[in-house]
């Protein structure tokens, strides 16, 4: 056996030992799923980077089944027949599953008017001409019910939006991409839409669709800590 073969031996049997004492790290997940009541990407990418990897299961509740012209009211009571519609799925289809649902929704109050998402590209561009140099008002809803306990919690959450003065050009050029018409107050903030915001008052990721600073109240509320939620490794 040439010098080249021996040394490629070595190396083979060096690496099939230190195999032997090397455990592959294997995720180990909390018993108790965590499940988002919506479609929104925005907000699951808000769960993911705080930790949590939720399931996505929307309620496809019907919106327009509420009339209520108080904001805050709205958006706690759609919220809360989301994450209820989802609870009542669980309960029928998968009794031992006894998941955490959060259900929530968003709505931008101007003017005395409750703004959710623009019925096509024609409205967008009426709202953002009214928007624009004026301060809203952005409610999010947040629903938590707990099968596990059988408990649940609904509050909202208000942030003061600050919109630029932008001219027909930028509203025009913004609408044409499409973004805002699958937004509630036809903006993103994390897109195209927050360089057309000045300023924000309050929680910022309640703008994007979820409060994070009261998602982590509401779970205390509920006895849990966020690290509850967080996948956790062992060796």
């Amino acid at each position: 056996m040439g010098t080249g073969s021996i040394q490629s031996a070595i190396v083979s049997s060096l690496i099939r030992i230190m195999s032997q004492f090397q455990t592959p790290v294997k995720p180990q997940f909390n018993t108790l799923p965590f499940v988002l009541a919506s479609a929104s990407p925005a907000r699951r990418r808000l769960l993911q980077l705080v930790g949590i990897d939720p399931m996505i299961q929307p309620s496809q509740f019907d919106e327009s089944l509420v009339s209520e012209s108080h904001p805050g009211i709205l958006v706690q009571t759609l919220a809360r027949r989301k994450a209820a519609i989802v609870a009542d799925q669980f309960r029928q289809e998968q009794p031992s599953v006894l998941p955490l649902i959060l259900g929530c929704d968003s709505v931008l109050y101007l003017d005395g008017e409750v703004h959710g998402k623009p019925e096509n590209p024609a409205d967008a561009v009426r709202r953002w001409q009214r928007m624009r140099g004026q301060v809203g008002e952005l409610y999010t809803g947040h629903a938590l019910i707990d099968l596990r306990q059988e408990r649940s919690l609904v509050h909202a959450a208000i942030t003061q939006v600050h919109f630029a003065d932008v001219t027909d050009g930028e509203i025009q050029a913004y609408v044409d991409t499409g973004e805002p018409l699958n937004c509630a107050g036809c903006f993103a903030l994390e897109g195209r839409g927050g360089l057309f915001v000045e300023k924000l008052e309050g929680c910022h990721t309640n703008v994007i669709g979820l409060s994070l600073p009261l998602l982590r109240r509401m779970l205390r509320e509920l006895g849990y800590g966020v690290s509850d939620f967080w996948p956790k490794h062992s060796l």
